[in-house]
């Protein structure tokens, strides 16, 4: 029996394919599932993106039961963010150099964490969610 992540963060962007494209090319995604609107694949009921067996979830941002009753804001309506998604990866240096090379945002990046083993980087998407590549496993022991 594998053991798969209990735990996947889903994410709107308002352009859903192209968010798709740049996650895949500068973070090292690849796509599990994308499903897009019969007619207009512009807009993206629900994608599935995996990275080193594990999940995001991600769809297009528009005006539908799911905004309202959630009060879903991107980065751009919310003038900030209010999570990041932090992800485990084998080399953040080399991780992070196909990212900026991609023409993804870093905001910080490479450093040694402070006051615990690894290194990180911090990074925007194209629509400025911000991800924390690390090397820090906490599952591991201490």
């Amino acid at each position: 029996m594998s053991t798969r992540p209990a735990l996947i963060p889903c994410l709107r962007y308002a352009d859903a394919p192209a968010a798709i494209e740049f996650l895949c090319a500068a973070f090292g995604f690849a796509r599990h599932a994308v499903y897009a609107a019969d007619g207009d694949p512009s807009i993206i009921h629900h994608a599935q993106l995996t990275l080193d067996g594990n999940m995001i979830i991600l769809g297009s941002d528009r005006d539908d039961e799911a905004k309202a009753l959630y009060r879903w804001k991107t980065p751009a309506e919310a003038d900030g963010i209010t999570m990041c998604v932090c992800a485990i990866v084998a080399d953040p240096d080399a991780h992070a150099a196909r990212a900026s090379a991609a023409g993804a945002d870093i905001v910080k990046g490479p450093y040694a964490n402070e006051g615990y083993p690894g290194r990180s980087y911090d990074v925007r998407d194209s629509e400025g969610n911000v991800w924390n590549f690390t090397s820090y496993d906490p599952f591991a022991g201490a």
